[in-house]
């Protein structure tokens, strides 16, 4: 496939979230009518200290949570093989832990699998009768089980998709379905190696709690004596869809001058449960051929006033050792009402 025709392509694709906003943009908000909203918390302190414009840049083994085409590029001269580890203490103390790997099994060919994980903690369970707590607690948590494959269509384009299974768990009640991401990256020959970027995240299926306190007893006729008042039932719960998100990106270098490069970076998102909106990014990048030195700066949710922060910030290096390279990263976001968020990364390309 011609170059040109792939940029026409990537272009049209870049139009389709930007006519589906039109039409809801004026519509009442969605806001916090999908179940998982785990699925939407950027993964990883790259994407994270970016403002979450990374769709265009995320390669290894973290694009498996941004976008899975991007898991088939190599990161530098390495092949595509790469383990990514993350740890953030999310707002009220909620620890979300994620990690991913990708396997080259032919040619540039790759497979992945990636984990994450939502610990929200030990809370009281509490009653009428008893507001601050009756001696018991209960928890919850969330869960994501992804199964991915990439692989270059041609030498500058690359394509991606996941499987995963999602669940949720509060105290005795479950709700699980099944999900899918798609990507691709188009890595052109203009403006200095403009990279264009979409992917569709969470389409699948529907959540639905069940669970040992959806069953009931109840008395089909209490105007009848003499029956069974204790028939057993089962209260059918209200069914969410996942958040479904269509994301475009582009990544511009804008300097590339010796050891130097600054990229800016730019997505456009539409979901089911927002408006339309962006995130805006930029990274300088201080190299050699033994190390990479990244400081980044973000402003996500452009066009969005319902969010308690924009501004996100970062840094990261990798090294060359021993065959591998190596690398850290760190995100930080100062909200104003909830205080501060930090991730941090560990990262291994092989």
């Amino acid at each position: 496939m011609k170059m040109s025709v792939l940029i026409r392509y990537a272009f049209l694709m870049l139009l389709l979230p930007i006519s589906f906003g039109s039409e809801v943009v004026s519509a009442q908000s969605r806001s916090g009518t999908t179940a998982a909203s785990f699925l939407t918390i950027g993964t990883g302190a790259r994407g994270q200290s970016l403002g979450h414009a990374y769709t265009a840049i995320a390669t290894g083994a973290d694009a498996l949570f941004w976008n899975p085409g991007g898991a088939a590029r190599a990161y530098g001269n390495h092949d595509n093989g790469s383990v990514f580890l993350t740890h953030s203490r999310w707002l009220a103390d909620i620890d979300y832990n994620a990690a991913a790997v990708v396997i080259p099994v032919y040619k540039d060919h790759v497979v992945g699998l990636s984990v994450a994980a939502v610990n929200y903690g030990d809370m009281k369970v509490r009653t009428v009768a008893f507001p601050e707590g009756t001696g018991e607690t209960f928890r919850a948590n969330d869960f994501s089980l992804g199964i991915s494959y990439a692989r270059p269509l041609t030498k500058s384009f690359y394509f991606g998709g996941t499987a995963k299974y999602i669940r949720q768990d509060i105290r005795d009640m479950t709700a699980s379905t099944i999900g899918f991401d798609l990507g691709f990256v188009l890595q052109s020959e203009y403006l200095r190696g403009l990279v264009l970027a979409a992917s569709i995240q969470n389409f699948g299926g529907k959540m639905q709690m069940d669970g040992v306190n959806s069953v009931v007893f109840v008395d089909i006729d209490e105007t009848i004596t003499g029956n069974n008042p204790d028939i057993p039932a089962r209260i059918e719960m209200d069914s969410w869809d996942l958040p479904l998100s269509f994301k475009f990106g582009l990544a511009m270098p804008l300097i590339q001058a010796g050891m130097i490069e600054f990229t800016a970076l730019a997505d456009i998102q539409q979901s089911n449960d927002n408006s339309l909106n962006g995130d805006a990014g930029a990274q300088l990048r201080i190299h050699n051929r033994t190390f990479n030195l990244d400081l980044r700066g973000g402003y996500k949710d452009l066009f969005l006033d319902n969010v308690d922060s924009h501004l996100t910030f970062g840094a990261g290096i990798d090294v060359r050792a021993f065959g591998f390279r190596l690398g850290f990263d760190y995100a930080y976001t100062p909200f104003e009402l909830l205080g501060h968020t930090q991730v941090v990364d560990f990262r291994i390309y092989f």
